[in-house]
């Protein structure tokens, strides 16, 4: 099983800060004869809507040497994970979650942007500190 990230604790603290239940730490995955091992499962139910959601959440820090190399592993992971679930649990979304720091300083970047905007990840974006969650970006 992979080590968890070094945000790892500060994400799910913020999901359970905003109501969601984890269900899975990490959700493991298996398509054909590979594993996946997507770091948080979540899901909550809304009232108003009677029915529950379903999240997968991937987190990543981006404290490497190069945040573009940082970006290729973590998009093509996202993009591996969305596929396996698309096979074994299609309820549940998938988010990427960066800190609100990363966000400002590497993910403003009009390619990157595009990027997102091209391959459809969202984000969860969080504060570190406080250990809550700043925006979900669809």
């Amino acid at each position: 099983m992979p080590s968890k990230d070094i945000f790892h604790q500060s994400v799910r603290t913020a999901l359970e800060k905003d109501g969601w239940m984890i269900t899975h730490d990490p959700l493991h995955l298996k398509v054909d004869d590979i594993e996946f091992f997507v770091d948080l499962g979540a899901e909550r139910v809304l009232a108003a809507q009677k029915q529950g959601q379903k999240i997968a959440v991937e987190i990543k820090s981006f404290v490497g040497a190069s945040g573009v190399t940082e970006f290729h592993l973590a998009l093509g992971q996202t993009l591996n994970y969305r596929l396996a679930l698309k096979k074994e649990e299609p309820e549940r979304i998938l988010y990427l979650s960066i800190s609100q720091d990363t966000y400002q300083d590497f993910f403003s970047r009009q390619f990157i942007q595009d990027s997102l905007k091209e391959y459809q990840i969202k984000l969860l974006i969080f504060n570190s500190l406080s250990q809550e969650i700043v925006l979900w970006k669809e």
